[in-house]
Parts: C-alpha cells; sequence; structure tokens
C-alpha cells in the first residue's frame, strides 16, 4: 500500500547514496536509471533531457550496469513522482512507467482493459500492450514457479491452463487487476564511460485488465507502474535472481530542478556510503 503521488523510499536490501563534485556520483556494476526534470509537455524527450542532465552533471558512468532513463521529481505540488521510459516485446514498444519503491510489480495497461487512461498531461502518448502482437510473450500460469511463490503457495482452485492472476490496491484507493506474462524488457547495458549497448532481460509482468482511482482517471497518468519493492516478484529482486545485478540500489536525486539518478546493482566507484534496509 502507497499514496501514488509521494515517492516512498523503501526498496530493496541496501541503499547507496552517492555524492560528487557535481552532486551526483559515478556507478560501477550496476543498472542505473538516469532520473531528469518532470516533462511538461513543451516538444522535450526523454532523450533530449537525458543529454542536458548528463551535460550539467559532468557524469563518468564507469559502470556494467543497466540505463534507463527516467523523468518526473518528487515535489508533492508538482507531478510528485518518477516515471521511466522502458521498452517490452518483441518488436520493443516504449512504455512509461512510475517507478515506484512501495510495491513489487511492473504493470502496464493492456489491449482490451478496463477504464485504462487514454491520454496524459505529462506530454507522453500512452500505449496500450498487446501480448499477440509480441513474438516473445507467454502466459504465466498458476501452477508455474513464479506465480506459486509470488503468493507463497498453489492457489485455491488451481489448474491447468489457469492464468496467474495479480490484483494491487494502493495507499490511495486506486486499484490495478489482471494477469501475469512473460515477455523481453529492452535494457540499456552500461559498458563503460557513457557508453552503453542494448541488451535484452526476459521478466515477468502485470498485464493491466482493469483500472480503478486515480490509475484510471489521473491528469498525470502512465502506461503503468515499476515496483522496485523486496518481494521475488519485483524487477530488480528478477533481474538479481537472473545473475544480471546484485541486489542493492542507489541514488542520487537534484531537488531544485528535478532529475538524478536511481541505480540498481552493486556501486564499484567512487566512494560510498553504505545503509541497510530495516526490513518489514
Amino acid at each position: 500500500m502507497m499514496d501514488l503521488r509521494r515517492f516512498a523510499l523503501v526498496v530493496v536490501t541496501v541503499a547507496v547514496t552517492v555524492v560528487g563534485e557535481f552532486g551526483c556520483g559515478c556507478f560501477g556494476n550496476v543498472l542505473t536509471l538516469n532520473v531528469l526534470r518532470k516533462f511538461a509537455g513543451h516538444g522535450k524527450n526523454l532523450s533530449a533531457l537525458r543529454a542536458h542532465d548528463i551535460r550539467r552533471h559532468g557524469r563518468l558512468l564507469s559502470t556494467i550496469g543497466v540505463d534507463l532513463p527516467l523523468g518526473g521529481n518528487g515535489h508533492p505540488s508538482e507531478t510528485g513522482l518518477y516515471f521511466a521510459k522502458i521498452g517490452l516485446g518483441n518488436p520493443s514498444k516504449d512504455y512509461y512507467v512510475q517507478v515506484d519503491t512501495g510495491s513489487d510489480i511492473l504493470w502496464v495497461n493492456c489491449a482490451g482493459c478496463d477504464k485504462c487512461p487514454t491520454k496524459s498531461d505529462l506530454g507522453l502518448g500512452l500505449t496500450l500492450y498487446d501480448p499477440k502482437k509480441s513474438s516473445t510473450s507467454s502466459l504465466v500460469y498458476c501452477d508455474q514457479d513464479f506465480c506459486t511463490s509470488t503468493y507463497d503457495g498453489p492457489l485455491p482452485g488451481c489448474k491447468p491452463n489457469l492464468q496467474c492472476q495479480y490484483n494491487v490496491v494502493y495507499g490511495d484507493g486506486s486499484s490495478t487487476a489482471g494477469y501475469f506474462v512473460k515477455d523481453n524488457m529492452k535494457l540499456e547495458q552500461v559498458t563503460g564511460n557513457l557508453q552503453s549497448r542494448s541488451t535484452n532481460g526476459t521478466v515477468v509482468f502485470g498485464c493491466g485488465a482493469r483500472q480503478s482511482g486515480e490509475l484510471g482517471s489521473s491528469s498525470e497518468a502512465l502506461d503503468g507502474i515499476l515496483g522496485f519493492g523486496q518481494a521475488n516478484s519485483s524487477i530488480i529482486s528478477q533481474l538479481a535472481a537472473s545473475g544480471k545485478v546484485k541486489k542493492s540500489f542507489a541514488h542520487c536525486l537534484d531537488n531544485i530542478v528535478g532529475g538524478g539518478i536511481f541505480a540498481i546493482g552493486e556501486v564499484v566507484s567512487p566512494k560510498v556510503k553504505r545503509t541497510p534496509m530495516v526490513q518489514n
């Protein structure tokens, strides 16, 4: 449960704060999420803002990880959220999802869903994910390991070919419900100083079939939510289980103009302060 208008930093195993000469620091062996200022529909895109952010902070990303651009800020009087552009499916399509460290799954609005938003005042085009149009998608069934581990055992009434369902209620009363699918997630793997290459990781995420509350009517609507919680169902847990990253994260956020970095994985440079997270 969380308030969708707050960036509740309650994630994973280790929190790392990195501060360098320009405010934000350098990361190593990580998946990094470059947090940019909010998008207000002035014709600027994520690529342009990301390039501006890199120039402004003068970062040197000597990393081995994955880089996902983000937008937004944490000011409650403005967007009150951070969001990422991610690629899903084959061929890959772009989706804008809120980054949320207080929930445990990634989900996106799917074709045919009920009360899904069709527009956003954030200046972003919204897209419905259609598993039938991706050559690499597959359904997740109730007797498969992901489903049984997510629900701590077999679901009552589970039988072959019964889809694994999800239902999440957030702190503001909004809810999302649907079913789980497995598909490719396009990732930008950082290979050196300001260098990256595209790579794919297979992840399980929710296909939103029904939304309620702010999720279906907010002027700041997005395609879904990217949960970075501690459960095995979260994307960070899935990537860690596949050996792509270690289960830790770092963050460096600019509280003046918005933006910063959210990095997933082990930070090797520069010197960082590590703080263990309080469980439960």
